[in-house]
């Protein structure tokens, strides 16, 4: 019988065809899923311990649509009632210049990867008289590390919270002292490629009424918290939601103000919430408010509040492609009695 050789060459690519054709009959490899945003929340106790701000701030992401998003840290505080995700870099005690002077960043940074910075830092160096050059240098320090770790990083920068300690008469004066620098350092370091934001958490939050002891947010202040973080932060991210294209107040829906009465120390006003899709109808929506200095909101109705977000009622919540609701509220405020200057911004799914 005579028998037959196969040339070692032609053996290899018989079986390296034999292989691709395996991987044919298998499928090929499906497109890589798209990578969350990676926001890592930054900053001491007021961020950490519990920082329930977050829990708020991750459901109305959540709820606007911006769903492909993912909160890390190498901390995980789990002690809010909402569901969220809890991961943050919110270390009780921190200060921001010891956070820099021990290089304690790029180690959090590389276990984490994040694409945004949510950072509000520099009570304690409040606190302990620190001055604001030498605070304003580690905020230096520690941006140029997020951008060692990611050259495109996006920073939010909170002025800081007013606090009243009993232990410290003057960290109110401090604090004011130190927020007036915050905006002119952010613009000089800010760049295109990595913006630095600043976000004013001090505007509208009182120490008396949203702390529980001078320093740490109660459930009001966490609200508050939540809804100045939200605006800059929802401006960062593109929705994961095919039911609003275009993103919050651009494709799903828009909301207008109306001063209906206006009176010394208070106000009526009126949010009219538009279907902007002139086919779809829309299942929910939720309008974020920013109110003038001073003003807080104290009732509404036909809608459901949680700080300045105020989402639909159960029974409101479906609008029919053009079609309009609307939600009213009272407010109080420290300023005359001029028409309020109320800015609405809305979102749908």
């Amino acid at each position: 019988m005579c028998s037959r050789r196969r040339h070692p060459l032609l053996a290899s690519l018989l079986a390296a065809l034999l292989v691709v054709a395996g991987l044919g009959l298998a499928g090929a490899p499906s497109a890589a899923a798209a990578t969350p945003v990676r926001i890592m929340p930054l900053g001491d106790s007021i961020t950490g311990s519990p920082g329930c701000w977050r829990s708020l701030l991750w459901n109305q992401l959540q709820n606007a649509g911006y769903t492909d998003i993912d909160f890390v840290g190498t901390l995980n505080a789990q002690s809010c009632a909402l569901t969220h995700d809890a991961d943050n870099e919110g270390h009780g005690g921190f200060q921001a210049t010891a956070t820099a002077d021990q290089n304690l960043l790029p180690g959090w940074l590389a276990a984490t990867r994040p694409d945004i910075v949510v950072m509000h830092f520099g009570t304690n160096d409040v606190w302990s008289s620190i001055a604001p050059d030498t605070v304003l240098a580690a905020f230096t320090k520690l941006v140029g590390q997020m951008r060692a770790a990611n050259p495109s990083m996006k920073v939010l920068v909170a002025q800081l919270i007013p606090i009243n300690p009993s232990s410290c008469a003057e960290c109110a004066a401090r604090t004011v002292a130190f927020n007036q620098r915050i905006p002119a350092w952010a613009r000089g370091i800010s760049t295109a490629q990595s913006p630095v934001t600043v976000v004013d958490q001090w505007t509208g939050f009182d120490s008396a009424t949203d702390t529980y002891d001078g320093v740490h947010p109660n459930a009001s202040g966490d609200a508050k918290m939540a809804a100045r973080w939200y605006p800059a932060l929802s401006a960062l991210l593109t929705p994961g939601d095919p039911g609003d294209p275009g993103g919050p107040g651009s494709g799903g829906c828009s909301a207008a103000f109306r001063a209906v009465s206006v009176w010394q120390g208070g106000y009526q006003g009126e949010i009219t919430v538009t279907n902007t899709s002139s086919t779809a109808a829309i299942s929910s929506w939720s309008v974020n408010l920013t109110l003038p200095a001073g003003s807080r909101l104290t009732q509404v109705w036909n809608g459901a509040p949680t700080g300045t977000t105020v989402r639909n009622a159960g029974w409101n919540g479906t609008v029919t492609a053009g079609a309009s609701t609307t939600f009213g509220f009272l407010a109080s405020t420290s300023t005359a009695a001029d028409t309020p200057s109320v800015t609405a911004t809305c979102s749908a799914s």
